[in-house]
């Protein structure tokens, strides 16, 4: 009985899409952007802060400041991925913890902890560069094209 019941529905896809829209809660959109700046602002505050540790505390100059500053940065959300803390606090942020590179750290090391038991050429190795290879093709592609532009730039003003 309840087969035929089953049958006799015959429901296209946008009416199914229509009841599912009715049914589905309204996203909490100005309480997510409030989290987003919240987390990613303390991070660049630490971030900013880590710098001027460097600056005036260890005499780097601000050019040099930045490399030991996103170094540390990117260990800070590996011991925290690591520890289970960053993943609790980006489901809470959204994507103020996912866009600064401490976000990118994190998918990195996420993927290499859930592949560890498959090796670390194959499991670790193999799935950590997943979502890092992407990147990094379109930054070395990116910049490629940018230094061409530059070169071409150069070329026309110096003969030109």
């Amino acid at each position: 009985m309840a087969s035929k019941a089953k049958q006799k529905i015959t429901w296209t896809q946008q009416e199914y899409q229509e009841l599912a829209k009715k049914s589905e809660p309204p996203r909490p959109v100005a309480r997510n952007c409030f989290r987003a700046f919240l987390v990613g602002g303390i991070i660049c505050t630490i971030g900013q802060a880590l710098m001027e540790l460097f600056i005036h505390g260890f005499g780097f100059t601000q050019e040099t400041a930045g490399n030991p500053t996103v170094a540390i940065l990117i260990l800070l959300s590996v011991i925290l991925t690591c520890m289970g803390v960053y993943d609790k606090l980006a489901q809470w942020a959204g994507a103020g913890s996912g866009v600064p590179v401490t976000g990118f750290a994190n998918s990195m090391c996420s993927a290499a902890l859930e592949h560890k038991s498959e090796g670390l050429v194959l499991g670790v190795g193999g799935n950590m560069f997943k979502l890092a290879g992407s990147v990094i093709v379109f930054g070395t592609v990116a910049a490629f094209f940018v230094g061409l532009v530059h070169l071409l730039i150069n070329m026309t003003t110096a003969g030109g």
